[in-house]
Order: C-alpha cells, then sequence, then structure tokens
C-alpha cells in the first residue's frame, strides 16, 4: 500500500475542489435549456470534444486491463483493441459529418428521422430504457466495482472502505454532472486527462529505470520468453498465430470482421453512445470530424505506450501473479517516489470520475429525451426537462451503487449480452447509405443477433472466452444475423418516401445508395465523395498505426523501423489533407 502524508491528502483534496468549482461555474448555462444540458448548445471546439471522448475511455481500470493483455499476449495482447482502429477511422470519414447535419439530440432519436410510424418508436423507446438503465448501470457498475479493488490495493483497505470511498467519489460526480451539464464534464474532462496522462507517462519513466532501462528490460524480456513456450515473444507487435491466446482464425475475425460487425459500448460501428453526443455537440461538421479524427489518434496511437512500459515492467519485478493485471498497481507502490503519490491518487480519482461523469450525462439523456419527453411528458417547459435530467442523473448513480454491490452475481449475464451484439453491425452502418433499409431491417438484425448468439452459447456451449470458439461465435452469428435482415429488408415495404426525402435533405448522404430518392430532390446537391473518402480511410489507418508502431519502435530503440513507420504516419497525413484541400474542406464537412 502507499504511504500518504497530510502534503498528498492535500493534493487530492485540491482536485476535488476544482472540479467543484468547474461544476458550479457552468450551473448558469446547464440550466438554459435541455440542449445545453446534454449538447452544450451544439457549440463545442474540436479539441475540447475530442480530448472529452479521450478521457472518458481512459477509465480507472484502463492501464489494469492492457497489463493484463500484455502478460497473455505481449505487447501484441492489445490487439484485442487496436483493431477497431478501422472502425474509429470509418466513423471519422464516413459518418461524423453525417451524425453533425442530423440535429438530432441522441443517437437513439436518430431512428425516428430515418424510419417511421411503430417501429420506428419502439427502437427509439426500447434502446432509451435498455442502454440508459441495465447497460448504463452496468457499465457503470463495473467501473465503480474496478475502482473499488484499486482503492483497496493503493490504500490497504477493506473492500467495505474503499466501497464507501468510491460512493463519495460517485456522489461528487454525480453533483457536478447534474448541475453542470455536458459543459462540466467536458472541461472537467481536460483537466482530468492532463492529471492521468501526465501521471502515468512520469510512472512508466520510474518503472522503466527499476528494471535498469529499456535495454536491460528487453534483455530480461527475452530470458523471461522462454518461458513461455509457443506464446512469441513479449515484444513482438503482432500476434504468433500459433499461440493458444490468438490463433490464426481469431486473429483473422478481429481485423476482418469484429470492428465493423459487432455493437460494443463505446465502440458502436458509425459511431453511437457518448461518442456520438460528442460529435452532435460540436459546432459544426468540420468540428465533429476533427473532434473524432483527434480522438482516435489520441486514443490508439498517444495514450498505449506509458501503460504498456510499466505492464512490461511488471513483468520482471512482479512475474507470475495469480492476478496479472495488479501489477500495474504493484509497479507503482514500489517505484512511483512519496513526493508524486498524492498527483497519482489524482489521477486514478480523475480516470474514474471522466468515465462516470460521462455515462451519468449521457444515460440521462437516453431516459429524458427519448423516453421521457417523447413518450411521457410531452409538452412541458425546458426547466421541466433540464431538473428532469438532473434526476435522471441522480436516480442512475443511485442505481449503479446498487449493481455495484450485485455485480458478481450478474457478470455472467453482462457476457453473455455483450456478445449478442455481434452481427448488427452491418445493418447501424449501411442504414445511412442505403435507402431500402427499414425500421424492421434493425428490429430483426436485433432479434436475430440475440437468438443465434444465445443459442451458440448455451445451447452449443461455445465460450467467448475462449479464442477458438470466440471466432466461431462471431462468424456463425454474423453471418446469419446478416441474412435475417437482409431478407426481412425485401419482405418488408421501405420507409414512405416524404420520410426518406427529409432524411435525405437533412444529412446528405453519399449518392450511391439514395439515387431513387435523390431524383425526389433534385435541389439537393448530390456527394460523390464516397471514393476519396475511402483513400482518407486508408491513410487515416496508416497514419494511426505508424504513429502507434513507430513510437513503440523509437522507444524500445528500434530508430530505424520507427523512423520508417513514423514516415508512414506522415504519408498518411498528407494525404488526409491534400485531399480535403484538393476537394475543399467544404466540400468534405460543410
Amino acid at each position: 500500500m502507499l504511504q500518504l502524508t497530510a502534503l498528498d491528502w492535500s493534493v487530492v483534496a485540491l482536485y476535488f475542489l476544482f472540479n467543484l468549482c468547474v461544476g458550479l461555474y457552468y450551473r448558469s448555462r446547464a440550466k438554459l435549456s435541455v440542449d445545453e444540458f446534454f449538447l452544450s448548445g451544439r457549440n463545442v471546439p474540436w479539441w475540447l470534444a475530442g480530448t472529452s471522448m479521450v478521457a472518458t475511455t481512459f477509465a480507472a481500470d484502463t492501464p489494469l486491463a492492457v497489463t493484463g493483455m500484455v502478460a497473455t499476449g505481449g505487447i501484441a495482447g492489445n490487439w484485442l483493441w487496436w483493431c477497431f482502429v478501422a472502425s474509429g477511422m470509418l466513423t471519422v470519414f464516413f459518418y461524423a459529418r453525417l451524425w453533425r447535419r442530423s440535429g438530432v439530440m441522441t443517437d437513439i432519436e436518430f431512428c425516428e428521422i430515418r424510419y417511421s410510424g411503430r417501429p420506428a418508436a419502439f427502437l427509439r423507446g426500447f434502446r432509451a430504457l435498455y442502454l440508459g438503465i441495465p447497460i448504463n448501470c452496468i457499465i457503470l457498475g463495473w467501473v465503480n466495482k474496478a475502482m473499488v479493488d484499486i482503492l483497496t490495493l493503493i490504500l490497504g483497505i477493506s473492500e467495505r472502505q474503499a466501497l464507501a470511498i468510491v460512493l463519495g467519489i460517485i456522489a461528487i460526480t454525480s453533483f457536478i454532472s447534474a448541475i453542470s451539464g455536458l459543459w462540466g464534464v467536458l472541461v472537467t474532462d481536460v483537466f482530468q486527462f492532463a492529471i492521468k496522462m501526465g501521471m502515468v507517462i512520469v510512472l512508466a519513466v520510474f518503472a522503466v529505470r527499476a528494471v535498469g532501462g529499456i535495454d536491460a528490460m528487453k534483455q530480461k524480456l527475452l530470458l523471461l520468453d522462454a518461458t513461455r513456450g509457443s506464446q512469441g515473444s513479449v515484444l513482438n507487435f503482432v500476434p504468433d498465430l500459433n499461440s493458444a491466446w490468438m490463433p490464426l482464425i481469431a486473429f483473422l475475425v478481429y481485423i476482418s470482421l469484429n470492428w465493423w460487425a459487432t455493437w460494443y459500448p463505446g465502440a458502436e460501428p458509425g459511431g453511437g453512445g457518448y461518442i456520438a453526443q460528442r460529435m452532435l455537440s460540436a459546432r459544426d461538421e468540420k468540428n465533429s470530424l476533427l473532434a473524432t479524427l483527434w480522438f482516435n489518434v489520441a486514443h490508439y496511437a498517444v495514450r498505449p505506450w506509458p501503460w504498456i512500459l510499466v505492464a512490461l515492467a511488471s513483468l520482471i519485478l512482479f512475474p507470475g501473479l495469480a492476478k496479472p493485471e495488479t501489477g500495474y498497481i504493484r509497479v507503482m507502490i514500489q517505484v512511483l517516489p512519496a513526493s508524486l503519490r498524492g498527483l497519482m491518487i489524482a489521477a486514478f480519482a480523475a480516470a474514474y470520475m471522466s468515465t462516470i461523469a460521462t455515462q451519468l450525462n449521457w444515460g440521462a439523456s437516453y431516459l429524458v429525451n427519448d423516453f421521457y419527453r417523447r413518450f411521457w411528458n410531452t409538452n412541458a417547459t425546458q426547466d421541466h426537462y433540464v431538473q428532469a435530467s438532473r434526476i435522471a442523473t441522480v436516480l442512475l448513480t443511485l442505481a449503479s451503487a446498487v449493481v455495484t454491490y450485485y455485480l458478481d452475481s450478474i457478470a455472467g449475464a453482462w457476457k453473455l449480452l455483450l456478445v449478442t451484439g455481434a452481427g448488427t453491425g452491418g445493418v447501424l452502418l449501411l442504414r445511412w447509405y442505403w435507402w431500402r433499409i427499414n425500421a424492421w431491417s434493425e428490429v430483426s438484425s436485433m432479434i436475430a443477433a440475440f437468438a443465434v448468439s444465445v443459442t451458440l452459447q448455451l445451447g452449443f456451449k461455445l465460450d467467448s472466452d475462449k479464442p477458438v470458439d470466440f471466432a466461431w461465435l462471431m462468424i456463425v452469428t454474423v453471418a446469419i444475423t446478416t441474412a435475417v435482415w437482409l431478407a426481412v429488408t425485401f419482405l418488408t415495404a421501405p420507409e414512405p418516401k416524404h420520410v426518406l426525402v427529409d432524411f435525405y435533405r437533412r444529412t446528405r448522404p453519399s449518392l450511391a445508395g439514395w439515387k431513387p430518392i435523390a431524383l425526389l430532390a433534385p435541389d439537393v446537391k448530390p456527394s460523390r465523395d464516397g471514393l476519396a473518402s475511402l483513400v482518407d480511410w486508408a491513410a487515416g489507418c496508416m497514419l494511426i498505426y505508424g504513429v502507434l508502431f513507430g513510437t513503440g519502435k523509437l522507444l524500445l530503440h528500434e530508430t530505424a523501423a520507427g523512423v520508417g513507420l513514423l514516415a508512414m504516419a506522415a504519408v498518411g497525413i498528407i494525404v488526409i489533407y491534400w485531399d480535403l484541400s484538393r476537394r475543399g474542406w467544404g466540400a468534405a464537412v460543410e
């Protein structure tokens, strides 16, 4: 456990005081309207929206999760999430501007501008309740539980005492989120990201020093490789495809299927959830695109290496841990100087609070905008809906506390539910680009994905924790779900022409999949930039992987390879900038 002084606790107290001051400062803005409370008046600059996305995805347990991946599969273990780069770039160049043009308040509201009638209303209401309450509260409970585990290790206290502290922190976070709305969340996110990113870099420096420097660390890890059998070297950037944790079929599923076909909270195909919320809050389409681009660069290319270096050091300092993810905390306790411990506690609090604040604000937006205001009380004043939003925030806080207490007993259900998102990605992506998709397409994809996934897991005993089982679970679920929703699409009538024309006028998607509707709206300038956006997508992937692996090679003293990879990233930047300048930024983002 860390030995903390009065100075350390003073630093922690100042951190919380600053966050409270930010919340109080933005209180007057948040109460103006629901639009201000949930979207900051749609006036957020790209750097603020993008940094908030990064801060939200940097939860308190994220460094621990990465440490566990490295312990299992070495550096290459991170392909479990690095595979989603392609999905992120797809959101940047194909969807960010469309979301901003749509003018909706939440991604769930999208259902009733794209579709019509009772099926659209069902989709909106069901998703508002399903995602806003059980899924959101389980995510909140999971983050709470992770923070409890972290505090027990750091402070050497009981689980009950740690839970009491966590409930106190979430109460403060809930108060800030409830009074300041999204503005308070965004501004505190930037402050929190600076603290936690700064401290993980500092910890990485001390961790590497503790094992004798980079070169000594590499030598010790090479010796460790001899004990790992056929798992491949810890220092490899690409998995050994003969390894038990990532056989060839599983790797192919991750890089070719998983990134686009699977719905997962925070990584929705085409954007969704709090990522969509940030895009919708941006000043315009240009800021929406740039915010999402900055998020993906920071998320995949900037953040990982400090975590990975500490994880590698933990394999040397604490080999053979029963819970390898705790190696991150153990390294911190052993190597961090006493003068920095208060800041490190504040950094973990920042990581925790940034995720919690977003989940509360985003979840409340679903409950108020997409259920209460849509189905329950449709004609109230803005003041009423703002108060309802604050009440929803508090209720979600209380519900998440209950879920935290019972989390171990629902872990199996959570695991089951997550895999049921497989197969729905195709319809979520194509609904923007193909006029023929209707509400029944989405409904049928949800039902088919759930039915097939549950049958395979419970009936055929496929276990998503086993790589080969996971691969076949994905392949079969995606194939059957796609066949079902395509069949339903062609067997049911398209949406009414006036709904499709209104959507086409509002979002101006690519002409290729909307030709019959474009003929009914000849005044709308058609968009034909699909091929150019595809080039930008490829260049964006090259940019991120180039920076990610190039930085890693330089840190590991492999200079030539690092410079080459960074040069590849530079080519990606040049291609993107050249293309958007050639077409005109207006053509790309207006």
